[in-house]
Parts: structure tokens; sequence; C-alpha cells
């Protein structure tokens, strides 16, 4: 089904949805698009649910879309929306399942030289050290009480467990964990999804990718994060596996009990939501930093496994390879903010789903090393196409809650990818000098590169619209997906 209603055209890259033109919004969707994109958005339907989004009990500012933006649960993918922090809702289907879906570059000293002939055992040693697929287990097996500690600990148990370096923290959202967890709140059937899965990528879009810094946009921010042309980089992309989507799946259907017995006008039943200020908002705030905890361990134990990886291969140390995290950050996750809304300063709570923090140079929340450049800002495109580096600028905080994409977004359905041949996409990326490793040709198929929009057109709208500056290209040269 199409989206047949009105988008405005407002200012370059930017369409607006009138606050009214579907009934109950209280405010306007915003869609940063160029024009070659609308057809596409228009027919997936997402500006339906954008405007869907702008009827969320005490949400402020407009309801927003970027430019990655497809059909979601509820919220679009690419969905951003605050609400006020104390009689605004919030809503699962605004955070996603995979709670703290999110991406992590590691950055070395290593070349193309240092890798040249190395490259498939390289690969094969990452594919055995990192679990990758759909039901995957990690190689650590924990227990309850270790699983406790991981929900409400995130990063910081890892590091602490001999899962990385204690300046991985300083470089990881939140530090790697969210202090608002309660792992009092997360059920049995969630910690059992996730006591077998810690330590693995899953399936879908999730990957692990080798890459060449192709080029460089910004000398001083690609300084500041460790990265110069020709060197070797590893992007990781993962989230909170089962324990995060059973806590969605728990979140919900309490919510949308919440909502029949309340009455609470919603024009989708995938809206469901319950104020903050309640008890059922604040437990699941709670269980969702839990979830979100758990990601961070996660991609910091596989941060650990690519370390080993290369060491074996290439006989030196981590350290003296200078492998060291550039950043990780979130695109699936709710976070209590301090923004400018109408003119004063408000706290909010701002759904980011499938969408990036992005904060300008300046913000507390950045770590000391880059505060003074701004936060970096990972967006991967499709296998084929690599990842940008990107870094918050004050048009974000301007204008989006300090908000990006979060990477190229999917045009095409998984269903519709039936007709592509897993030989063709093995033959493309060989042809342009990427190893391979897959789980599955069913996997495969469904994320080859023509299943997604351009990354350069969906960065260039990003960029072009002030949120985030360009600052460098990576090229990949060695996939793992799941």
């Amino acid at each position: 089904m199409a989206w047949e209603g009105v988008l405005n055209k407002v200012g370059d890259n930017r369409w607006e949805i009138p606050k009214g033109h579907v009934p109950g919004m209280l405010t306007n969707a915003i869609i940063y698009a160029d024009e070659s994109m609308l057809a596409q958005i228009r027919n997936d339907n997402a500006p339906q649910q954008a405007a869907n989004v702008a009827c969320l009990p005490g949400i402020v500012g407009s309801s927003m879309a970027m430019p990655d933006i497809h059909w979601g649960y509820g919220f679009p993918i690419g969905g951003v929306a605050a609400v006020d922090a104390d009689s605004g809702s919030i809503s699962p289907g605004g955070i996603g399942f995979d709670i703290n879906c999110g991406v992590r570059t590691i950055r070395t000293d290593l070349t193309l030289d240092d890798v040249k002939g190395k490259m498939d055992s390289i690969m094969d040693a990452l594919y055995a050290n990192v679990p990758s697929g759909l039901g995957s287990k990690g190689l650590k097996k924990v227990g309850q009480k270790e699983l406790s500690d991981i929900l409400q600990n995130g990063s910081v148990w890892a590091v602490e467990n001999g899962f990385g370096w204690e300046r991985d923290l300083e470089v990881t959202e939140e530090g790697g964990c969210m202090p608002s967890a309660d792992e009092s709140l997360v059920s049995d059937k969630a910690r059992k999804r996730g006591l077998p899965q810690l330590g693995s990528l899953g399936s879908g879009n999730h990957f692990l990718e080798v890459d060449v810094v192709d080029k460089v946009f910004d000398e001083r921010a690609a300084k500041a994060f460790g990265l110069k042309e020709g060197c070797i980089t590893i992007t990781v992309h993962c989230g909170s596996r089962g324990c995060g989507h059973q806590i969605a799946t728990d979140y919900l259907q309490l919510m949308e009990r919440y909502v029949k017995e309340n009455n609470v006008v919603l024009p989708d039943r995938q809206l469901a939501c319950a104020p903050l200020n309640t008890r059922l908002g604040d437990e699941y705030y709670r269980a969702m930093s839990c979830g979100a905890n758990y990601a961070w361990a996660n991609r910091q134990m596989i941060t650990h496994w690519v370390r080993e990886s290369f060491e074996q291969v290439l006989g030196d140390s981590a350290e003296n390879m200078g492998m060291d995290v550039v950043y990780d950050v979130a695109h699936n996750i709710a976070k209590k903010e301090r923004h400018s809304v109408d003119g004063h300063n408000a706290d909010v709570l701002v759904h980011r789903k499938g969408a990036t923090r992005a904060f300008a140079a300046g913000r507390p929340e950045i770590t000391l090393r880059y505060r003074d450049v701004g936060q970096p800002v990972i967006i991967p495109g499709d296998m084929s196409a690599g990842t940008y580096i990107l870094v918050g600028l004050p048009g974000a905080m301007e204008e989006s809650f300090g908000t990006t994409c979060h990477g190229a977004g999917r045009q095409m359905s998984r269903k519709a990818t039936n007709s592509i041949s897993a030989r063709d996409v093995e033959a493309d990326l060989s042809g342009r000098g990427i190893t391979l490793r897959k789980g599955s040709d069913e996997g495969l198929v469904e994320e080859a590169p023509q299943a997604y929009k351009d990354m350069d057109t969906v960065v260039s709208v990003v960029c072009g619209s002030g949120l985030a500056g360009k600052v460098a290209k990576l090229r990949p040269i060695g996939v793992v997906k799941g």
C-alpha cells in the first residue's frame, strides 16, 4: 500500500506531513529525503507511520524520519520522536525489538600490505571465533548470576572479566552501561533466551566487516578518531539478541493491555505505550536499559575475539597493532536527554529507532577525547558499499534532538529478494575484492546489496541537511554475514 497523502517540501531535503493531515496528530512529521528517494518512500507507506508517531502522547517537536526510512513495527525504521520526560509516553515500537542494535568500529595501524595474502586466514579466524547466524550461541558460557551482572553493568562487566581494555569504555556510548537498568525487571524467558547467545552476531542484517579507510574528508576529526587513509578497520553490527527481543515482547503485551484499560486513543495498536511517570512506563525503561547493557557487553566480547583473531593470524599483539575502538553507538534505544524545545531547555526522552545519536562538539555526554570535535557517528551501508564515519553537527542539536540516520535503509523486503541468486551475490562481492564468509545462502540473498538504498545518497541528505559531517569512508575487503 503506497502513501498518497501530502508531503510538502519545506526546505532542502525536508518534507512535511502537516499537523492535522492524519486524525490525532499532535504535531507535524518531517521526513529527510531528496527528490530521488520520494517514490520509494511513498511506495513503502512508511510516511503513514511517521504521521502516526505524531499522535504519541506527550510528543514534543516534530515526529521525524531519516532518509533511511522504511516500514517498521509501529514507528518507521529511521524514526525519531522526543516526548516530555514528565508527561510523555514511552513506546517499545519506538525502540525496536533488537534493543541497542548498534555499531562499533575498531581502528588499527595495519595497512593493506600487512594483510595482503592473509585475508582468507583472517576471515576464517573471525568466522570461527565470532559465532554468527540464526540461533548462534556465544563461546562464553554464563550462569544466571553472571547474566544479572551483565544486564546491570553491560560492557563494564565484560572488561572486568577480561574481554577488552578499560579504555574501550571511554569510547562507548553511555560508557557501555545505562545506570537506569534494573535486572529484576527482566523476565525469566528473556534471561533464558539471552543466556546462550552472549558474544554472538546473530543473523539478518548483522555483520562483521573488515575495511580499509578509502577516503578522508575531515582531517581534523579523522586524526582525533585515529583514522587515516589506507589503514585497516573492523566494524561490528549487532544487538541484544533474543534477550532484547523478549524484553520488548513482554512489555509490549503489558502496554497493549494498559492502552485498552485506560482508553488511550492511538492510530495503530503497534504504538502501544505507557506514560513514563507510571510504574509500567518506568519499569519498561529500566528493563530496556538492561537490554541495552546486554548489547554493549555483546559487542565488547566480540571486540575481544576480533583482536584475538588478528593476533592468531598476524602473530602480533592487538596493542602493537593499534586495535583501539573508535566508537560504539546505539541505533535502537530511548534516552533521557536535555534539549532545546520551543526556545527553552527541557528534559525529554528521545526514541531512536533505526536512528543514531549525533551530538555536536561541546555536549558533556561526549567522551573527553572527542568533545572538542563532536561525536563519531558510524553509518554502514550494504555489504558491498562499506561504512561512513560521520561527526555530529550543531544542526542536529537544533533540528533532530541530536540525531541522524543509522545506515542505508532497506528498499526491498526480505521476501522480495527471493529472485536474487546467492551465487550472483558472491560473484559480485568477489569481483569487488571482498572476501566473504556466510552462514547461509538464504541469509546472504536477504541482505544482497540491491536490497538497500544507495548509501552515498542517504549520507549526502543528512550531511546536506547539516545533521552530520563526513569524516571518512571505509571500503570493505572482508565480510562475515550470519
